[in-house]
């Protein structure tokens, strides 16, 4: 199996989770459920999946980490520490969008994958993070992970997103869309739940990124927060 090893680090939600690639094909995967002690368990859980994978991260091609958005401690734990091995290890950092990893990780899912089959390219992809309240961390991508509207943090309410759900078929996943269902009652819009951010929905996009050196600078790379929320009803014709 050719191919740069890869470990993988997301903290970005409640989910701590870590994987080892080779190539495109991942080769060990350990995550927790939603209990909130990255700092307790990220270690553990890198030394875990180098067993699995019998692998040592002296062999590791790169490191790559979640950068966001996401909870502000989780994303500081996973950056730190990605960093850390980078910089001792000298070995390249490479980073990929929360969303979009769930972006990649939900056309594995059997119900969204009812629903490309379906809609085809006539269904955008729309990963949420639950913030706080009705407030999530959103993005549209298409069937193909091409970005139709960038990341922003919007305020949801039964009006969100009328012209985009006029014009396409959406599916929403993620935790934050979980506590959306009630609200977004249009006939476009598909809800599927159990789709979680994990280490394993990133092999992809970092695999591209190290194809195309896209490295990050491990003395200035900052986790990607997006913390200011949008107050008004998303309705940019984008689409």
């Amino acid at each position: 199996m050719p191919g740069p090893l890869i470990l993988h680090i997301e903290t970005a939600t409640d989910i701590c989770s870590v994987a080892i690639s080779k190539g495109d094909q991942l080769i060990s995967l350990v995550e927790s459920g939603p209990e909130r002690s990255h700092a307790t368990l990220l270690n553990i859980f890198i030394r875990k999946a180098l067993e699995e994978g019998g692998v040592e991260l002296r062999q590791m091609d790169a490191i790559a980490v979640s950068k966001g958005p996401g909870s502000y401690t989780g994303l500081r734990i996973g950056v730190s520490t990605a960093k850390g091995l980078a910089y001792g290890l000298e070995k390249p950092l490479l980073s990929s969008g929360t969303l979009e990893n769930m972006a990649y990780g939900a056309r594995t899912d059997p119900s969204i994958g009812n629903l490309l089959k379906e809609h085809g390219k006539g269904l955008l992809l729309c990963p949420m993070l639950d913030a706080r309240r009705m407030e999530v961390f959103s993005c549209f991508f298409t069937s193909e992970i091409a970005v139709k509207r960038e990341v922003t943090a919007d305020i949801v309410e039964g009006d969100s997103y009328g012209d985009i759900l006029e014009k396409n078929h959406i599916c929403f996943f993620g935790n934050g869309a979980d506590k959306c269902m009630e609200v977004l009652d249009h006939p476009h819009a598909h809800f599927v739940t159990g789709v979680n951010p994990s280490a394993s929905n990133m092999v992809r996009p970092v695999f591209n990124r190290f194809n195309r050196e896209q490295f990050e600078d491990v003395a200035y790379f900052e986790p990607f927060y997006l913390k200011d929320f949008i107050a008004t009803t998303p309705r940019k014709k984008v689409l």
